[in-house]
């Protein structure tokens, strides 16, 4: 069965509205607008003409797109649109425990672009063999950290897959100010740039409580909290506490697990470092006008309406 895209309806709606319009003159709309079971009747016939006009022959879409099928059409706008417009490219800060877990794959549902965390792409590129996966696992064998042009150039690489022809959105890059700029430098050699940063704020002295009691699922990087977010499964013992065998994945049954520095101790370190780093890439990014901040200190449907609103084109 054929799914309209998100390209595909765009091209559509500039057909196929001004052909309902053009089948009622403004005194008929008059007319029938005085009489309420006629205006229904206007609304009913205006859809039935839009409906024709999208899907006349046998799928075929002749008026609209020539001889083109409806797989060709859609297919050809989608290409248009990767080729013409720009990418939404987006970066998503947040310090530990802010939300990013469990928003950020809410943003990649809603735009239908790729989430895309460094980490995974690092060892994606080292377990595929890519060149610059090879460069990378060599400095891990040898105990030293990845440079900031190799990470450059697996983002090079993984931003070149077809899901990402329409944007993407960065999570835990770039961390520090040189790397906010090798990454401006790489998209500028592609005619790209970053479209939008959105910064997750939450007190530091909120964090704790959400760190400390934070479970996640490996695989899929699903997250879980044992106060707000628990799994169906969770089971707390005679002190309140999460019993750990009963901390299971909703989707998979998989047992979840908490990250070593997901401590007290070392959300300090965490926080200082995320503070220091990111002030800097927010400043270089806000002279352009697309950061933008959310108040991540509040239920869950507050967050998500703060980020639909830092989303649009006009925020």
């Amino acid at each position: 069965m054929f799914t309209p895209t998100a390209a595909f309806r765009t091209a559509t709606r500039r057909v196929i509205v001004p052909t309902a319009r053009r089948s009622f003159s403004a005194a008929a709309v008059t007319k029938i607008a005085k009489n309420d079971n006629a205006r229904k009747a206007l609304i009913a016939t205006a859809g039935a003409v839009a409906a024709m006009a999208a899907f006349q022959q046998d799928s075929k879409t002749y008026n609209l797109f020539g001889s083109k099928s409806t797989a060709e059409a859609v297919k050809a706008t989608e290409e248009k649109f990767a080729s013409y417009w720009p990418r939404n490219i987006m970066i998503l800060f947040g310090p530990p425990g802010a939300g990013k877990g469990t928003h950020g794959p809410k943003i990649e549902d809603l735009l239908n672009i790729p989430q895309l965390s460094t980490g995974d792409m690092l060892r994606a590129a080292v377990s595929a063999g890519t060149e610059v996966g090879k460069k990378a696992e060599a400095v891990m064998k040898a105990g030293g950290l990845v440079s900031d042009d190799i990470v450059i150039g697996i983002i090079r690489d993984r931003i070149k897959e077809a899901d990402c022809k329409f944007g993407f959105i960065l999570d835990g890059f770039p961390r520090t100010l040189p790397q906010a700029k090798a990454l401006d430098k790489m998209l500028a050699s592609e005619g790209a740039r970053v479209t939008k940063v959105i910064e997750l704020e939450v007190p530091d002295s909120v964090l704790e409580e959400r760190i400390t009691g934070r479970w996640i699922h490996k695989k899929s990087g699903r997250s879980y909290h044992v106060k707000y977010a628990p799994p169906k499964t969770m089971k707390v013992d005679g002190s309140g506490k999460p019993v750990p065998d009963s901390m299971k994945d909703d989707e998979t049954g998989e047992a979840l697990m908490q990250r070593k520095d997901d401590t007290s101790a070392a959300l300090v370190k965490r926080l200082q470092g995320y503070h220091g780093e990111t002030v800097p890439i927010l400043e270089h990014y806000r002279p352009d006008g697309i950061v933008r901040a959310v108040n991540a200190n509040q239920g869950m449907d507050g967050v998500w309406k703060e980020i639909l609103g830092a989303l649009k084109r006009s925020a």
